[in-house]
């Protein structure tokens, strides 16, 4: 099982929302966002000023544009998509899986699969070596590769990733170069679980378990095309071609990976030539950087959505009849149009629409709300002029807790509208905007909010069971929304076990099925992602869930 998960909220949205009916912003929001945009206007002719003289960097540098700080440098630590992408640089799997989902030897030459589909014997390259630590080279082996399991399996290791190890019962080493493994449950899919990222037993033999705060996580080594060199107090990271990469050395000589906390002024960058590359383009942007005969676009699926989850510790969002009435109160096509140009798909459950698990069948909420007031006088609140009262005669309110970065406008957008969404069926949001780092610990890990927003991004979508399984229902767990379904356990758990497509594929629409009705999120869209990046740079192919997969061939002419 192949399952990559991290939240991040990468999309800004347009600045003309004149025609959006659900928006009614107050005056006093439209006249901040023109503050925020004559100071940023400012901030950038500032930084375009200071960037001619700060960025004189080799000519065959790569430098590409984030929306988001990468948090920690190490595989597993890291909630943020940028950290696993700069990760995608430096580190390799036992095998890696291609843009057509096919498995290819990574790190490992070959296999051999026992008869029970349990045991899996893995044949090692041997001419792989770690990037230098402390000024020395060490060969890649076999201890490394158990040691890796050992960390993710330690019970103190708090990683969104740990639930790809749960189903290895033993991890052996052979010789230097011959690894065995033993599965607790046959896998519909066994080889490519294995390609998790490997870590050096060298540099961690004295770390039993994974910690976002070592000083690995901030001074990563891995055996992958690139090397880390330095980071600064932007989190900028700099990395340094790998020029003993088994597979040869990149052509491109440097990779700077440089965060913005604002989309338009990363692309102003771009434009300026103070980047060459922007991960993900924001939709508004599209038609301004097509007409650019400099650039090129490409476009890509990524196996994500966003959605608003629900806290079903409290009282009243436990309701199935409340919730509903939620998710049938927000406009979804309207924000998607308004808000990314329509690139993207309304979604109607837990499963990536570009994965196989989804279920077509499963139409999403249409926008009604009449049904949603409907629901809520079903529930039992009655309606007043300023909305829904309980029984107590207390306003229906909830407090929806959301990760800003400093100016993104964008984020407060989506949010504003959600807000007037919910007034319209006589539900109060109260908005409490907090810094990323504080809003991961309240979420994931104190479970002080009542709804959320956020966005999932997977390696493969089809298995969910951290985020919908009640035993995922811990601190920092992915089931942060307490969400408990003894009939969503059991298909889980038999979706684990199964190994016939056919059976797993029925398994997993009746999960979308169930979980759709009972809405533990709004499930939003997942967003058609486009590349662009300078025509100075060729042999460029996105990858769409390994972004940097084969960059070592990519050039910068």
């Amino acid at each position: 099982m192949l399952f990559r998960v991290s939240t991040y909220l990468d999309n800004e949205v347009p600045d003309q929302i004149s025609y959006f009916s659900i928006a009614n912003l107050e005056t006093h929001v439209i006249e901040e966002y023109m503050k925020h945009f004559l100071y940023k206007t400012i901030l950038f002719f500032t930084f375009v000023s200071v960037s001619a003289t700060t960025m004189a960097i080799t000519e065959n540098t790569l430098i590409y544009g984030e929306t988001k700080r990468p948090d920690t440098l190490d595989p597993y630590t890291s909630r943020e998509a940028s950290s696993l992408r700069l990760t995608q640089l430096m580190f390799n799997g036992l095998v890696s899986i291609n843009e057509r989902q096919e498995v290819e030897p990574d790190l490992a030459t070959s296999w051999i699969i026992g008869n029970d589909k349990k045991v899996f014997t893995f044949q090692l390259r041997r001419d792989v070596t770690w990037h230098p630590y402390n000024n020395i080279t060490t060969p890649f082996t076999a201890k490394d590769v158990v040691n890796t399991v050992n960390l993710l399996q330690h019970s103190k290791t708090i990683s969104p990733l740990k639930e790809i190890f749960s189903n290895i019962s033993k991890s052996e080493v052979i010789d230097d170069f011959q690894v065995k493994f033993t599965l607790k449950n046959p896998a519909i899919n066994p080889i490519a679980m294995f390609n998790f990222k490997i870590l050096p037993y060298h540099a961690l033999k004295n770390i039993p378990y994974l910690n976002k705060s070592s000083d690995f996580a901030n001074n990563p080594i891995g055996t992958g095309p690139y090397i880390f060199k330095k980071f600064n107090s932007n989190r900028q990271v700099t990395l340094v071609a790998n020029k003993k990469y088994y597979k040869g050395a990149p052509n491109i000589e440097q990779i700077i990976l440089k965060p913005f906390s604002d989309n338009n002024i990363m692309n102003q960058a771009l434009s300026f030539n103070n980047l060459d590359m922007i991960v993900s383009v924001n939709p508004r942007h599209l038609s301004e950087l097509q007409a650019d005969a400099r650039f090129s676009l490409i476009s890509y699926n990524t196996l994500s959505y966003s959605f608003f989850g629900y806290n079903q510790n409290n009282k009243i969002l436990s309701s199935q009849l409340v919730r509903k009435a939620i998710s049938h109160g927000i406009n979804r096509e309207e924000m998607l149009r308004a808000f990314f140009n329509n690139q993207g798909t309304i979604i109607s459950g837990p499963f990536a629409p570009g994965s196989w698990a989804y279920n077509l069948d499963v139409m999403p909420d249409e926008y009604n709300p009449l049904k949603s007031i409907a629901l809520l006088q079903k529930a039992g609140y009655t309606r007043t002029s300023n909305g829904f009262l309980d029984s107590a005669g207390k306003l229906l309110s909830f407090r929806l807790r959301v990760p800003i970065e400093k100016n993104n406008e964008s984020t407060k957008r989506v949010i504003l509208a959600y807000k007037n969404f919910m007034k319209k069926i006589g539900i109060k949001i109260n908005v409490d905007f907090i810094e990323r780092e504080r809003w991961k610990r309240a979420i994931f890990k104190d479970h002080k909010f009542d709804i959320t927003f956020a966005n999932w991004s997977f390696d493969d979508s089809s298995d969910i069971s951290t985020l919908f399984h009640s035993a995922s229902n811990m601190a920092w767990g992915n089931n942060f929304i307490s969400y408990n379904n003894p009939e969503v356990d059991k298909l889980i758990a038999q979706s684990k076990i199964s190994i016939d497509h056919q059976e797993k594929r029925t398994i997993n629409h009746l999960l979308h099925k169930i979980i759709a009705q009972d809405v533990p999120y709004t499930f939003l869209w997942s967003l058609t992602q486009y590349a662009a990046y300078t025509k100075r740079l060729s042999n460029v192919n996105i990858h769409p869930y390994q972004f940097f997969y084969n960059v070592h061939l990519w050039k910068k002419n």
